[in-house]
């Protein structure tokens, strides 16, 4: 099983006519999402609350086959994203504070069960306490044979301190096995004019045995210690818009690796450059279906046999 770790919220997305309508998103939620219609199991360690919403969000879940098992219960608000979209590209809105998920505490959170193989943290959880301090308590104390995988998905406007959110990030990056970032992403956490590949060796500098980075259109390259390098080019797709690709080459990403017995930390570092291959290709066709189609919509595995 792989446990998901961060916020599941609503997306508030506009219609053609401009009115927004509620789409059950939040990026860590997305992977989970995606990973249960690709057929692995699935939980995820969110905050669900109570609310209208927070049923939404559940019935969402179950019909992906995501367990709720794991979900800390309120009568917290859920959070909402309002996203705005241009040319197809989505910025976001949020309203967090006091909800369901913001407010986990350590102590919420029962431990990983036994049969979890992987844990994978990510998105704006990661941004604020009490939440993030939360997520990366539960990260840091993963014995070293389970697999975690990160996905910050940075939103800078979001982030109330951002000395506290980069040493957030660098103590997760410093546990991680697999770091994966979009090209922005990167450039937020390694400025400067040094090239990506560069940056890319900085942040494997500094644990992770595979880094994935994104590039939109322009495909998605993993680095792994040592120099090795891959690169595939991305699925041509007609977008509708972006919510939710770069969650769903995540889930893309870990299914292929669960698929070929590769889920563990002792296995990532000499993967053969046919299952890396194959592991990108997936990656990108699945993220290809969600961007042609509103909202975050991954596919099933049916779709890409």
């Amino acid at each position: 099983m792989i446990l998901c770790c961060g916020e599941a919220l609503i997306d508030m997305i506009p219609n053609e006519a401009g009115a927004y309508t509620p789409h059950v998103g939040g990026a860590v939620l997305n992977t989970a999402i995606a990973l249960g219609r690709l057929g692995v199991s699935t939980g995820l360690i969110t905050g669900l609350s109570s609310d209208p919403f927070g049923a939404m969000i559940a019935e969402h879940m179950t019909a992906s086959n995501v367990s709720t098992a794991y979900a800390v219960r309120s009568a917290r608000n859920t959070t909402l994203a309002f996203v705005h979209l241009d040319e197809g590209q989505a910025t976001y809105t949020f309203y967090d504070e006091g909800t369901a998920t913001r407010e986990i505490r350590p102590d919420d959170i029962d431990p990983a069960p036994p049969e979890t193989e992987a844990m994978f943290f990510g998105g704006i959880s990661l941004c604020n306490p009490p939440v993030a301090d939360s997520l990366l308590t539960l990260a840091l104390a993963q014995p070293e044979r389970r697999l975690v995988m990160a996905d910050p998905n940075i939103r800078p406007s979001f982030v109330s301190d951002h000395d506290g959110y980069r040493a957030r990030l660098n103590a997760l990056i410093g546990r991680a096995d697999i770091i994966k970032l979009s090209d922005d992403d990167l450039n937020w956490i390694e400025p400067g004019t040094a090239s990506l590949a560069d940056k890319a060796q900085a942040i494997l500098a500094r644990g992770p045995k595979m880094f994935l980075l994104t590039e939109g259109g322009d495909g998605a390259t993993v680095y792994l210690q040592g120099g090795r390098h891959l690169h595939v080019a991305a699925q041509k797709a007609t977008v509708v818009d972006t919510v939710g690709a770069g969650d769903t080459f995540n889930a893309g990403c870990l299914a292929a690796l669960r698929a070929a017995d590769a889920l563990h930390p002792a296995a990532i570092a000499d993967l053969p450059e046919a299952i890396l291959h194959d592991m990108l290709t997936l990656a990108a066709r699945a993220a290809a279906v969600t961007v042609s189609r509103a909202g975050a919509n991954p596919p099933w595995a049916s779709e890409l046999a």
